[in-house]
Formats: C-alpha cells, sequence, structure tokens
C-alpha cells in the first residue's frame, strides 16, 4: 500500500542531516519511504492533507516511562519525609510484595504505551519503577508489555529490568543498599530468555535489549555477567549510571571505585551501552569541577548518553553541559523518564539550560536538541534507517499541528514550536508505515476508560508507601496536599 502526507512543513533529510521542507510530501510503500519531497505524481492508495503541521520524524524516547507516574509524589519532598519514599530495611527483610496484580501491572503498561503514542513517541526503551514491586520485573511481564506494544504499534526495546539490590533506608538514617543476589542472578535469567523471546517473535518492532537496573544495586558479578551476554549476543545495554552523588557514594563504598571506574572494570564500556543521565563526572561542581578526561572516556567508548532534561531539572539537576558533552564527540539522545513523556517540552527546557550553563544564547540551539531526539537516538540503536526522513527509511514519522493561535505567530516552524508548543499537538504517527495516532486518537482505545481506571492504581500505589516507611506514616503525611482543604 502507496501512502502519501501532505503539511505545511517537512522537517526532511539531505545530505546527511535535517532540512526543511515547504509545502512537502512524504510518501511511502508498506514500511519504507519511497518520496520526500513536492508534487510526487505517482499513484497513492491514501492521500492525508495534514494543512499546517510540522512532520517530524518519529521521536525516539530511551529512557521512556512505563508506569504510572511517581515523580508527582517524589520531587517535591521535604528532607524530613524523604527516607519514607523508600524501603525501610525491615520492609525488605521481612515484607515486600507486588503491590499490583499481574493484570493491573499489564493496565499501567497499556496506559504508559498510550501516553508515549499521544506525545508522538514512535520508538522508546521502557523504564518503570521497582518500588511497588517485591523485586523487579518478571519475564510474563515483559512478554504482556511487547504484546500490547505490538498491538499499539510502536517500536520497542524490551527487556525485563533485574538487580542485585535495593535503595534502602536503615533504621539508624541515610541510605544504603540491601542485597538478594539470587535475585538479582534470576533476573538476569529472565532477561537471557527475554532475548530469545524477541528472536523468537521476529517481528522488527520487538528487539530485546538488557535493562540493569541503576548501578549501585548491581553486584560487580552481575555487571560483568551482563557485559559477557551483550558481547556474545551482540545486544544493547542501558544501565543508569553517573546519575547522582548519592550513587557515586554508594558505588564506592560498595566497591572502592567510581561508578565509570566500575563500568570499565566489569567491561560494560565495551558494550553498545546507553547511560541515562549521565550527570554526575569530574567536571561535576561537586566532584572536582573540571574535566579531568572523563568525557573522553565515555566518548572513545562509543557511549550514548540518554540526557531528561525535564526529569533531572524537577529533581534539582542538570547536565553540565550539552554543548560540552557534544564537543567531546559523545552521542547524545533524549528521554522523558517521568509523566508527561513531552520530548517537546524536554527540548525546550534543555535548549534553556544550557544557556544558563554555558552563558550564551547559542549553546544549545533548537536544532541540536531535535537532532539528539531523531539522529541521535537512531545513533544509540544503531539503526541508520531511523531518526530521518528519506527515501529508504522506514517510514517512521509524526505529524504536529502548528495552527493554533494560543502558539504565537510562526517564525522559523521548529523552532517556534519547541519555544511555544507541547508534544500534545501530535494529530498523527506512523510505525513502520502503520497508523498508530490517527486524528489525535488511538484507534481501538477508549482513553477515557484507561484514565479511570489509572487513576485508581495510582491511588492504591500511593497508599502502599506507608507500609514501607520506616516510621509507617501514613499517604496523607508523606505527600501533604499544597493548600488544605477548604471547609
Amino acid at each position: 500500500m502507496r501512502t502519501r502526507w501532505r503539511a505545511s512543513h517537512v522537517l526532511a533529510h539531505q545530505d546527511g542531516h535535517h532540512a526543511l521542507l515547504r509545502g512537502g510530501e512524504v510518501v511511502w510503500e508498506d514500511e519504507v519511504i519511497v518520496h520526500v519531497g513536492q508534487h510526487y505524481d505517482g499513484h497513492v492508495d491514501a492521500d492525508v492533507d495534514l494543512g499546517d503541521s510540522l512532520v517530524l520524524p518519529g521521536l525516539i524516547d530511551l529512557d521512556a516511562l512505563t508506569d504510572i507516574d511517581h515523580l508527582v509524589l517524589d520531587s517535591w519532598t521535604t528532607p524530613e519525609r524523604a527516607d519514607g519514599l523508600q524501603w525501610s530495611l525491615d520492609y525488605f527483610q521481612n515484607r515486600r510484595r507486588d503491590v499490583f496484580t499481574p493484570q493491573e501491572r499489564a493496565t499501567i503498561r497499556e496506559y504508559a504505551l498510550v501516553q508515549l503514542a499521544l506525545h508522538g513517541i514512535t520508538t522508546y526503551m521502557p523504564i518503570a519503577s521497582e518500588i511497588h514491586s517485591s523485586w523487579a520485573e518478571p519475564f510474563d511481564e515483559l512478554v504482556g508489555m511487547a504484546e500490547t506494544s505490538r498491538r499499539i504499534g510502536l517500536r520497542g526495546y524490551l527487556g525485563p529490568a533485574y538487580r542485585s539490590g535495593v535503595n534502602v533506608a536503615p533504621p539508624g538514617g541515610g541510605r544504603d543498599v540491601a542485597f538478594d543476589e539470587e535475585r538479582g542472578r534470576e533476573g538476569l535469567r529472565d532477561a537471557v530468555r527475554f532475548l530469545d523471546h524477541a528472536a523468537e517473535l521476529s517481528d522488527p518492532l520487538v528487539t530485546g535489549v538488557l535493562l540493569p537496573c541503576r548501578i549501585e544495586t548491581l553486584t560487580e558479578q552481575l555487571m560483568r555477567e551482563t557485559a559477557d551476554i551483550a558481547r556474545q549476543r551482540d545486544v544493547l545495554v542501558r544501565l543508569h549510571s553517573l546519575q547522582g552523588l548519592l550513587e557515586r557514594e554508594l558505588v564506592q563504598r560498595q566497591h572502592g571505585a567510581t561508578p565509570l571506574e566500575m563500568l570499565d572494570r566489569t567491561g560494560l564500556l565495551g558494550t553498545r551501552l546507553l547511560v541515562p543521565h549521565g550527570l554526575v563526572v569530574d567536571r561535576h561542581p561537586q566532584v572536582h569541577g573540571e574535566d579531568r578526561g572523563d568525557l573522553a572516556t565515555l566518548a572513545e567508548a562509543g557511549v550514548s548518553i540518554v540526557h531528561c532534561p525535564q526529569t533531572s531539572l524537577r529533581y534539582g539537576a542538570v547536565l553540565r553541559s550539552f554543548g560540552a558533552y557534544k564537543q567531546a564527540g559523545i552521542n547524545l539522545c533524549l528521554g522523558t523518564d517521568s509523566f508527561p513523556p513531552d520530548l517537546i517540552r524536554g527540548m525546550d527546557l534543555g535548549v534553556h539550560i544550557a544557556k544558563v550553563l554555558d552563558g550564551r544564547m547559542d549553546a544549545a540551539p533548537a536544532e541540536d536538541y531535535l537532532d539528539a531526539a531523531t539522529l541521535g537516538g537512531a545513533r544509540a540503536l544503531g539503526r541508520s534507517d531511523l531518526g530521518r526522513l528519506e527515501p529508504g527509511a522506514q517510514a517512521d514519522l509524526v505529524a504536529f499541528r502548528i495552527d493554533d493561535i494560543r502558539d504565537g505567530v510562526l517564525d522559523d516552524p521548529v523552532r517556534t514550536f519547541l519555544l511555544n508548543g507541547t508534544a500534545r499537538q501530535a494529530t498523527h504517527s506512523v510505525v513502520a508505515g502503520n497508523p498508530v495516532l490517527s486524528d489525535s486518537q488511538i484507534p481501538g482505545v477508549d482513553l477515557e476508560d484507561l484514565r479511570a481506571r489509572a487513576q485508581g492504581l495510582f491511588e492504591k500505589m500511593r497508599a502502599a508507601y506507608s507500609e514501607r516507611d520506616l516510621l509507617r506514616r501514613p499517604a496523607a503525611e508523606l505527600f501533604p496536599p499544597t493548600y488544605p482543604d477548604f471547609t
């Protein structure tokens, strides 16, 4: 089947970089783009006029929230309540459990994947909190998630998250990691089993990857085994690391080495490694405050940094800086890692954070961030057929309306959209040539019903924090309202 989209603006690809096409057309046959330009005169089976829209390559989110949001609960807490959001040691040793049933977890996954699609994301690598699970992510849960993802039509790089330990709040205060090494080994076995499952599916929309949890929750042996399997199977690894000062302290306490040294020691730097956040390296002001070679080490190893500007800022952290990492030769891609999964808002925040950090208005222009959300993500995945609109590429594309008077007057459509718009303006998307989002709706999904079910599960998740809290405080005390109720 041959389909054509027509729009006022298309971000095409030409001579190795994006180029803006005004009054453009994109034509694809089955899953492959066959024409990008103007005045296509061949036969088409379906012709869609998108009017005043900006058509972009499908957005790639490599730290995509596949959970009901927790950031609304933990990004504003006071020091007195912060430990209540971690597992107590007693909960770890005696009472840990799954807060949700498998069916409820499936609903959460569907809710999250629908959110990604509604915000114009076409390719994703998932991240979910383990705090409301008895440990991490079981094999069966990811099998079900893969089926949901296939039904919606997204392109997923999937695998169950696994870990050897969990962050806990010990009775004496502070923070530590409690370990259950057998659960870590079991999790890795599930991860390998899922690699086999994904291969057996033989579906180009499902690719198996290794997704160990945060670096401080892994034993050295589990890191080494992950690296060995990644090299043997030639699969991607994503590991949250270099993301916080507490992580650095815990890793040095456990291993006598920095997180970056552990990536090297265990062989993970020799894999196809993605590192979400990557904030705490030698140039961080609370480490050395100067470049002593960490960025060069990451660049030489071919590590991709998954920059999540919106989430980092909400937790009071920033990447120092986008321009410095890019200049060092590091591949930068983007992630959301929180709700809303709005890469457009994230790009806008990132552009302005870079201005403050580097003291230059042009520190990280809009086009650099859009390149990261498309070409950078494609490089991280090793997929030269993604992230671009040109003949021969995969037909992964998304359209955003840019005709709303509330967005103001239109100058350069890309810059104006990133400054004034949001990903909620997505109206249409296709993945491998198949429609995912049509007229701002996802065929076959009752959004109102899904919203109501997700709200109920969020309330259940919120209430369960009390049983994990060292002091067993009620949810109303852990999460007080902004203002008291009117009486």
